[in-house]
């Protein structure tokens, strides 16, 4: 792993994200005791909630995410999703493991505007052992409706 970033990331030191288990990380990381990703302002995410196997994020798209056609980029919900899902993966990783994503499937089933509000990205891990995790997400909007629905398979590696 290559523990040099450019100065001003805000990212966690390396030595940080091996010593904890993934719940031990995410909860700091929800709690605030832990600088956010720089993805989380970029995407205007947050994570709402920590248990093991299950993470939430919520996200409000702006402006940014808009693309030519007049709607949200596809982009924008395999985004929260490939973030919820290997969150929850994460979630139930030991001390000194790591994941990444190996695949993403997303099913879209409405657009995304403005008028959606606040969405909320729900992962839940279904298998997660020592090589592998498998996980499946939902993408809500403010008045309950399915945004997309979306299911990753990722790797764990010792780090």
């Amino acid at each position: 792993m290559n523990d040099e970033f450019p100065p001003g990331t805000g990212l966690a030191p390396a030595e940080t994200l091996r010593s904890l288990s993934g719940f031990e990380f995410l909860t700091r990381l929800a709690r605030g005791e832990l600088p956010p990703p720089p993805i989380s302002h970029t995407m205007n995410m947050r994570i709402e909630s920590v248990e093991r196997g299950k993470v939430v994020f919520t996200s409000t798209p702006g402006a940014f995410a808009y693309n030519p056609i007049r709607s949200i980029h596809g982009g924008y919900a395999a985004t929260l999703l490939d973030s919820c899902m290997g969150c929850a993966v994460q979630s139930m990783v030991e001390a000194g493991f790591g994941y990444t994503t190996l695949e993403l499937k997303v099913s879209y089933v409405r657009g995304l505007t403005h008028d959606s509000g606040e969405l909320r990205a729900t992962g839940r891990a279904l298998h997660v052992g020592r090589r592998s995790g498998f996980a499946e997400g939902e993408i809500v909007d403010t008045r309950g409706r399915l945004i997309a629905h979306g299911t990753t398979t990722c790797l764990v590696f010792p780090q």
